[in-house]
């Protein structure tokens, strides 16, 4: 593939919105209070397939309106078929069922729930007024994905750990009738204080269900339903209340996510990384809303809608940081540098 079209597809696809895909994936894990593993790779690569298949189905369903208002978007300008993006989506769609499908039945009702609210949305929802709630609900659903296939992953371990506590065990009973029969002759009972430890250390871990992940699912869908609502008007500009009820909608949520942290029993060191990571959070999403509320115009609405992607990121480390999952919080800020580089040569709207 040459690199114009490589160009063509990285911007059919906004990959520079990809990095606000794999924290839904971690806040979902953190929610559990476990540690990210293999359920949490299957989901994300889940999610990153049905991201860019939104994406992919977003761009066919709307080359006839991009026509006019986007002519230079890849499906008008005649640089990607529409039947290569309608292919493509249902390719990504596919990947993205099969591989919520490896990490268990729940995952895969997930995703399904996931496709069809992309798919509605993209082929017709999106033009109505439930279009910013169908957004916000596939949002929710993918921190949901993402805590279902961590905690059917992390299930699987606790069963096998259980497994082999309960054959332990087993061994731990037979080793005291043995030690009790050689005390008997006065033969000391070597071992049996040994493996009896090891027996009582071997139980099996309790993993919370999907149902902790709930708030966070929540969270992330009300902060996709105010973008969501400016990016209805990014094409013709000329709203001042949306973006201002966005702006109201982010200080609210960054308030309540402090406020929140400031009650819990977590370690100052973790407090302190909430609230900085709920400051980046507003930082990043207020000012562009503010601009966009004071003079909407198409650029200014365009950029309000870009800083809500990005604003993504931080509000879903705040998540991840304050279920105590610190290492996911700094390793999902550390993308946001490479999604402001890659933004600059691809826009994420």
């Amino acid at each position: 593939m040459r690199k114009r079209d490589l160009g063509a597809w990285a911007e059919l696809l906004r990959v520079s919105a990809l990095f606000t895909v794999p924290g839904d994936a971690l806040a979902g894990a953190a929610a559990l209070g476990v540690a990210p593993n293999r359920g949490t790779a299957l989901a994300l690569g889940s999610s990153l397939c049905l991201y860019e298949a939104g994406m992919a189905l977003n761009d066919w369903a709307d080359r006839d309106e991009d026509a006019i208002d986007r002519p230079h978007r890849p499906i008008p300008s005649g640089r990607i078929a529409p039947r290569s993006a309608l292919a493509a989506a249902a390719v990504l769609t596919g990947a993205g069922l099969a591989l919520s499908a490896a990490a268990g039945r729940r995952p895969l009702a997930l995703a399904t729930a996931l496709a069809a609210t992309v798919w509605s949305y993209d082929l017709h929802v999106k033009h109505t007024r439930g279009g910013p709630a169908a957004m916000a609900a596939a949002r929710s659903l993918d921190v949901l994905l993402g805590a279902a296939a961590t905690g059917r992953a992390a299930t699987g371990t606790a069963a096998t750990s259980g497994t082999a506590a309960r054959a332990a065990s087993g061994m731990g009973t037979a080793a005291t009738g043995m030690a009790r029969a050689r005390s008997v002759v006065g033969a000391p009972a070597r071992g049996s204080s040994v493996i009896g430890t090891a027996v009582r250390g071997a139980g099996a871990t309790t993993v919370p269900t999907t149902r902790a992940a709930l708030p966070g699912a929540l969270v992330m869908g009300a902060h996709t339903y105010a973008v969501t609502s400016v990016s209805r008007h990014e094409a013709h500009g000329g709203s001042t209340l949306v973006p201002l009820t966005a702006l109201a909608a982010t200080l609210g949520l960054g308030a309540l996510g402090i406020r929140e942290q400031r009650t819990s029993p977590g370690t100052p060191a973790a407090r302190l990384l909430v609230t900085a990571l709920a400051g980046a959070y507003v930082r990043t999403a207020a000012k562009p809303f503010l601009h966009a509320a004071l003079n909407p115009s198409p650029p200014l609405t365009q950029r309000a809608v870009g800083g809500g992607i990005r604003a993504m990121i931080p509000l879903q480390a705040a998540l991840a940081a304050r279920a105590g999952g610190g290492a996911s919080a700094l390793a999902l800020m550390g993308l946001v540098p490479l999604a402001r580089k890659l933004a600059r040569k691809v826009s994420p709207t």
